[in-house]
């Protein structure tokens, strides 16, 4: 497992709006593992990736008991919610919830975000604590689409944008053909 912390990383991490597809009801089963629903046998369509990182303020000092969530649309890019059909893949949870650890450690397993038509592929998150929230998305470091993203190219500022960039690389050791993608969001 890669290091979570990146000290070149001192930006705060940049919001970005919650979106239209923030689910309207929570699903039952919204767990860190999207790759798979409660009382279904068969795994997401997709690409698996295993998603973590530490959450931080600006000092580098972790952030516990901080609610970690995150949605996003299938493989076959559409979210579960109302307004965009309510998803295609059954086997595919769409939202998860964790709760980060003494260290700010969260984990998710999901899939590898997929462009749909006028975005690119993103992954939404919402971190809240007792005084703190931050809302953004986090996208594939190198995607083509990122030029055109009108959400990602919101921001003005280079290094803030590219902290929202991350690598989804495959294990270096050939261990699993699961991918992995590390994003250590400061709050200010």
């Amino acid at each position: 497992m890669l290091s979570v912390t990146n000290p070149a990383q001192s930006v705060t991490t940049p919001p970005q709006a919650l979106g239209p597809f923030y689910p309207s009801k929570l699903p039952l089963d919204r767990d860190a593992d999207l790759t798979m629903v409660a009382g279904k046998e068969e795994q997401a369509a997709g690409e698996i990736v295993n998603l973590y990182g530490s959450v931080v303020d600006r000092d580098n000092a972790p952030i516990t008991a901080a609610s970690v969530e995150i949605w996003q649309c299938d493989a076959f890019r559409t979210y579960h919610h109302p307004l965009d059909g309510g998803g295609t893949d059954p086997f595919f949870q769409g939202y998860g919830r964790t709760v980060t650890d003494d260290n700010g450690r969260y984990r998710f397993k999901t899939i590898k975000p997929v462009a749909y038509p006028g975005r690119a592929p993103h992954i939404h998150i919402r971190i809240s604590t007792d005084s703190k929230e931050l809302i953004t998305q986090i996208y594939v470091k190198g995607d083509p689409l990122n030029q055109k993203d009108f959400l990602l190219n919101s921001i003005a500022d280079e290094k803030a944008r590219q902290s929202l960039e991350i690598g989804f690389n495959r294990d270096a050791g050939g261990k699993t053909d699961e991918l992995f993608a590390v994003f250590n969001p400061i709050l200010s």
